[in-house]
């Protein structure tokens, strides 16, 4: 594999750069061959030259600059694991062909003693650079005062667009590293109201990465509790660090911290030391990194924020991009979609209940299509359609000769279901001496064919349905126990369409649209009569039965708009009076059916198959007839009169 570059952090993450003899240019414009539009990147940031086995990074004069390990470059040669900021995007240099893993260097919090005092304490609020009313005119003008302030203004100006906190804290490393001279700097952060390191970057600038940078827990625990920043300008002369054994032990000649404050509150530390005996820090490193604190508190916060936002936007665009065919905005079906865009992401075995027509398979294909297993097959098997003896060779499948007519071997519905989904509809209706079977899938995730020996391995996800009360099949002794708090994992209630019948205008118009694309005409509108109708009927067939209703309705509709009449007579039968109150004829029809009706049973003497015989009924038609009609407690009145 050639030497490459791997983006790890920023907007360039995850891009990779193979690095060939020759020159390749990196930027913001899309003619080089690594870019990406981050505004912190030169149009022709750098290019990295390959010759004889080598590769040197040059900076081309950009505004931010380049820098590679922490360090500002000009022109550089490449060494394996090389880390190089650009922009707002950190890349790792590979010259091998192994897995590649960031290597950083680790922070070591070390107890060093109790440190009593400390020559310069320096709080946010009495820097130079920080104070109220302070103007950059108002200082004494001086180079190194202009100096400190055109490097204030490349942080504030560098790292005030950042996105991505350890691109942020990689790049404000780079920077300090240009102005103070420090050989390991560190930028901690606390868990909320403790002292734990929630995480922390580092780097060694003589020893490279992946060696650890050492800080003193004393010296960081003294700039939490005052709240401000701590300057050692000579360790080995300070006799307050005679106590700190462990300072001398990382020869550390200069030691700076300064702290992150939000909201008055400490929420990390940037640690510097100096190991060079001539190059020590002073109190305007500590002034000026007081201020680099102040505008990296900010610009971390900012960061906090935008993530947090960030993470927020994107569940509600998986919320909104859950991928489903059912209608529904109601407070239940909101419900519906929650369980569904939590649970589909996970393994967990699904149970949906709910009555007949509410719309329980398009439930489990929600589920499995929002899933990682989307990719795979779903496999449906509904319970009570097959016998005992076909739905296990059904759903195990069979070896050859297994049983009369097994001619050849047969793979099962749990076995094409490897690696997706498998549904069984009806669950309640297996045979009890099945659900042992199933149970076994469920616990040790292999199954044998029937006639088989062989344990095969199920890598299945179970989502399962029924319209019964899997609780009651329990108590009664149909469905076993074990299985049944084995498939209750996650519950999923669809709910009748008579519980969120606000849903129901927009139901019709979806299925309206949906048959008009059947018959091969044009969308058909609803009469608000016919609504009105829709709205008030009980609907005991759920969602389906409003299908067939306005798919019977679409095909008999003459005109452009679906009326009243085009609906089912048993709809008109007991909804017309509170849907078209403007109907006359529907009413009227209406009362002369119930007047019939009641006529009929009060000359039988409440007996309904007599009155069925005198109406010239089916008894089924006349009971359907009395429950459409709302005339139940009437007969139930006449037949305790006839007794």
């Amino acid at each position: 594999m050639n030497p490459r570059l791997v983006g790890v952090h920023g907007p360039l993450k995850a891009a990779s750069l193979a690095l060939v003899e020759g020159e390749v240019s990196v930027g913001r414009d899309s003619s080089n061959p690594l870019w990406t539009s981050d505004p912190a990147l030169s149009r022709r940031h750098c290019t990295i030259t390959g010759q004889d086995g080598r590769f040197t990074i040059r900076d081309l004069n950009s505004l931010n600059g380049t820098r590679v390990n922490g360090v500002r470059v000009e022109q550089h040669e490449l060494s394996h694991g090389d880390q190089v900021v650009v922009g707002d995007s950190v890349l790792v240099f590979l010259s091998a062909a192994d897995d590649f893993h960031l290597e950083k260097s680790a922070v070591e919090l070390t107890e060093t003693g109790e440190l009593r005092s400390a020559p310069f304490l320096l709080r946010p609020e009495d820097a130079a650079y920080g104070l109220p009313g302070v103007t950059p005119a108002a200082l004494p003008q001086t180079p190194r005062i202009a100096s400190d302030l055109n490097f204030l203004l490349t942080v504030a100006t560098g790292i005030g667009s950042i996105r991505d906190r350890e691109a942020l804290e990689w790049q404000l490393l780079g920077m300090i590293f240009d102005v103070v001279p420090a050989d390991r700097g560190a930028i901690l952060h606390f868990v909320p109201g403790t002292e734990q390191s929630e995480s922390a970057i580092a780097w060694d600038r003589k020893a490279g990465p992946g060696k650890p940078v050492p800080l003193s827990r004393t010296v960081v625990r003294r700039v939490v509790a005052e709240r401000a920043g701590l300057l050692v300008r000579d360790v080995a002369a300070d006799t307050n660090f005679r106590a700190v054994a462990t300072v001398n032990e990382f020869e550390s000649q200069s030691l700076l911290c300064v702290p992150l404050m939000r909201a008055g509150e400490v929420i990390g530390v940037i640690y510097l030391d100096s190991r060079n005996p001539g190059k020590l820090f002073d109190q305007d490193h500590l002034q000026v990194m007081t201020a680099v604190a102040g505008i990296a508190s900010l610009a971390l916060e900012n960061v906090r924020q935008w993530e947090s936002l960030k993470e927020e936007n994107q569940l509600l665009r998986e919320e909104i991009n859950l991928e489903h065919n059912m209608v529904g905005a109601s407070p239940r079906m909101q419900q519906v979609f929650e369980v569904i865009r939590r649970v589909a992401p996970t393994d967990s075995t699904v149970l949906i209940q709910g009555e007949s027509g509410t719309g329980k398979e398009l439930v489990a294909r929600a589920i499995h299509h929002n899933s990682p297993r989307a990719q795979r097959p779903l496999v449906a098997v509904n319970c009570a359609a097959l016998t005992e003896t076909l739905l296990e060779s059904e759903l195990f499948g069979h070896e050859r000769g297994a049983f009369t007519g097994a001619i050849a071997q047969k793979k099962g519905k749990i076995e094409a279901a490897q690696g997706g989904t498998l549904f069984l509809d009806e669950v309640t209706e297996m045979a009890v001496e099945l659900q042992p079977k199933l149970l076994r899938v469920l616990q040790e995730r292999e199954f044998e064919r029937v006639g088989g020996t062989r344990p095969i391995k199920a890598d299945i996800r179970l989502v399962a349905a029924t319209n019964r009360d899997l609780q009651e099949a329990v108590e009664s002794g149909k469905f076993r126990k074990d299985l049944y708090y084995r498939l209750n994992v996650v519950a999923v209630t669809m709910p009748s369409l008579r519980e969120r019948r606000e849903d129901i205008p927009a139901l019709a118009e979806h299925f309206i649209v949906k048959a008009g694309r059947r018959a091969q005409g044009r969308a058909k509108a609803l009469s608000p009569e016919a609504r009105a109708c829709l709205m008030n009927y009980d609907w005991p067939g759920n969602v389906r039965e409003l299908e067939n209703a306005l798919e019977r309705a679409v095909v008999l509709s003459t005109g452009e708009v679906i009326l009243i009449d085009d609906l089912p007579e048993v709809l008109l039968e007991s909804a017309a009076p509170a849907c078209a109150p403007a109907a006359k004829y529907h009413g009227s029809v209406r009362d002369s059916k119930k007047q019939l009706v009641v006529q009929a049973l009060q000359q039988a003497n409440g007996n309904y198959i007599e009155a069925a015989q005198i109406l010239g009924l089916h008894p089924n038609s006349l009971l359907r007839l009395i429950r459409n009609l709302g005339l139940k407690p009437v007969a139930k009145i006449i037949g305790e009169g006839a007794r």
